[in-house]
């Protein structure tokens, strides 16, 4: 492990906690601890049940994150090096940046707006399609069909569509954020993840058919 390159990431996940100790005495003793797809609080819990908030978000992520170069049968993960490292840092920012909005949610008994989850899962949709063409035929991350696996061709032409359509839904779905009521939002979130999803599947089923008729 290069610590110079994991201190970034290091203080990125202690964030959440940093936040959490300096207003954990303030929080009454019963949080909320869900909320409905509206925003409405629907399940209450003790204060102490928060604590694990930042560990499932961004501690999860960047334990995992970590060991999946190690694990990886074909050491494709390690030969991307700078890239999977921009991939860990995304979403460990993501994950973290999402649990301090959960605390500060969970501290004012209020999701606020849910226009800022949206935001900021438009935001990532649009950083990992722009990730997505670099990743290399591995068992982990990206699109992984049986026919991506296959085929490196199939790989490559998967994932450089997926990489363009996810940075339009991200995109789109800032947009739709920023315009649109809440209400509205979470069918479109919906609508646009699956269609983001389903199409580069498809599209590398049709193309290992290709490849398969050209051999």
């Amino acid at each position: 492990m290069n610590l110079r390159k994991e201190l970034p990431l290091l203080f990125i996940v202690s964030l959440p906690f940093m936040y959490l100790g300096y207003i954990y005495a303030s929080l009454p003793e019963t949080i909320p601890t869900h909320w409905n797809g509206e925003g409405v609080i629907d399940a209450w819990g003790p204060k102490s049940s928060i604590w694990i908030l930042p560990f499932l978000l961004p501690v999860l992520i960047y334990v995992l994150m970590s060991i999946v170069p190690r694990i990886d049968p074909k050491g494709q993960i390690k030969q991307m090096g700078a890239k999977f490292y921009q991939l860990k840092f995304i979403l460990t920012l993501f994950m973290s940046a999402l649990a301090l909005y959960l605390i500060y949610a969970t501290q004012m008994q209020s999701l606020g707006s849910l226009k800022i989850i949206f935001l900021l899962l438009g935001v990532l949709f649009a950083a990992l399609g722009n990730y997505l063409p670099s990743v290399k035929p591995n068992y982990f991350i990206g699109m992984r069909t049986p026919w991506t696996l296959e085929s490196e061709v199939v790989w490559k032409k998967t994932h450089r569509l997926a990489g363009k359509l996810w940075v339009i839904g991200g995109l789109v779905v800032i947009c739709l954020a920023v315009l649109l009521d809440t209400a509205d939002m979470l069918s479109l979130f919906l609508t646009i993840t699956a269609v983001i999803t389903i199409i580069p599947l498809v599209y590398s089923y049709i193309w290992f058919q290709r490849v398969k008729k050209s051999h």
